[in-house]
């Protein structure tokens, strides 16, 4: 490295994983680039929900500051977001078009996105029903990174006008995610927030097969369930599985279940971090399939399901050694390339090209005191 980047990341939450999965991307982009030597802020929004449910208070890689207001943003960290080599705002930050603003105004140095959430903030945007980010302000920014690859990138700058749109898909820490000592309870299991349009595919792939095998153990981790849901009594249920207790989960499973939202299986290339986890855990995985899930895990290294006979084969048929050996594949595929060092190298090596110049910003400052 020829140089240490003062860098500065808002996102939706780095100190809380309650509820979201961008805490543990955050995390383990952040942790490879410390490593790789560079200073790092994260701006916080200070919201209750968060508050009272933080699971990482003062992270030893990087400095952790809140904010109450936009307002407050601007009057208080704007020198450190003047003074930063670069400026990255991440998707669904409260008020992220006033947040937006108010950086784009103050940033000089390279002004990136960061959307982990690519395929609904398009389909958002589609709908001029998206509160953290506009139209207007895709072209502010020197980077579009997104958690969505293939023909979304193409998307981004044909439909909305970014300049340069890259792929930045989630990573692991491979020292958090390996596989601990604890013994298998579970034949199958899954980690994931309630999503509308994911229970249909849970309810397909997990709850129905857990009916028809009274005999087999299963489990569903996440939050914000329904409470009116009918559990089959053989699926256990953990209302909140913190990041530090993730390895133990997969590696107390025999498989663990992949289930990707509707709109990232529409786009395509949209990798959730749950199979990077599972992956480097070394936990056989079974996933609902999508465009672009062999270019992260080839045939060998995961399985596939559709239906809820698709899973009840694999649990019945798949020998232990065809599951640990496909497993043991996945594992070396992820950390070839899949780690949070790995995604801190491409975020740094992507900003080091030369950038195109900015556009003339169309601000709306008034609205976001």
């Amino acid at each position: 490295m020829t140089k240490r980047l003062d860098i500065v990341f808002l996102g939706l939450s780095l100190s809380s994983s309650w509820g979201n999965g961008h805490a543990t991307t955050f995390r383990g982009l952040l942790k490879g680039l410390h490593e790789l030597g560079h200073r790092v802020t994260f701006l916080e929004r200070d919201v209750p929900w968060y508050a009272s449910h933080r699971d990482l208070r003062d992270p030893d890689f990087c400095t952790l500051r809140y904010y109450e207001t936009t307002n407050d943003l601007r009057r208080t960290y704007a020198r450190c977001l003047q003074q930063a080599d670069i400026v990255v705002v991440g998707s669904f930050v409260p008020e992220g078009r006033a947040v937006v603003d108010i950086v784009a105004s103050l940033c000089t140095g390279q002004f990136c996105f960061y959307d982990i959430d690519t395929p609904v903030t398009l389909a958002k945007l589609a709908a001029d029903d998206c509160d953290y980010i506009c139209r207007r302000q895709i072209p502010y920014f020197d980077v579009y990174f997104s958690f969505a690859g293939g023909p979304t990138l193409a998307r981004l700058a044909a439909d909305f006008g970014a300049r340069r749109a890259e792929p930045l898909y989630c990573s692991v820490d491979p020292e958090r995610h390996r596989r601990t000592a604890d013994p298998i309870c579970w034949d199958l299991g899954y980690l994931g927030t309630y999503s509308s349009d994911r229970q249909a595919t849970l309810d397909a792939l997990l709850l129905e097969p857990a009916r028809r095998m009274p005999d087999r153990h299963f489990v569903v981790a996440g939050s914000q369930f329904p409470s009116e849901t009918v559990w089959p009594s053989n699926v256990d249920r953990i209302e909140h599985l913190p990041p530090a207790d993730h390895a133990a989960f997969y590696s107390r499973q025999r498989y663990t279940l992949n289930v990707t939202r509707s709109s990232m299986i529409a786009a395509g290339w949209s990798p959730s971090v749950r199979l990077f986890e599972a992956a480097a855990c070394g936990t056989a995985i079974i996933s609902d399939r999508w465009t672009g899930l062999d270019s992260f895990f080839p045939t060998a290294t995961i399985n596939t399901a559709s239906q809820a006979e698709d899973v009840i084969d694999i649990l019945s048929r798949q020998s232990d050694r065809a599951r640990l050996a496909m497993a043991k594949r996945a594992r070396k595929t992820i950390l070839a390339a899949h780690t949070g060092a790995a995604r801190a190298r491409e975020f740094v090596s992507l900003l080091a090209r030369p950038r195109s110049a900015r556009p003339a910003l169309d601000l709306d400052i008034e609205s976001a005191a």
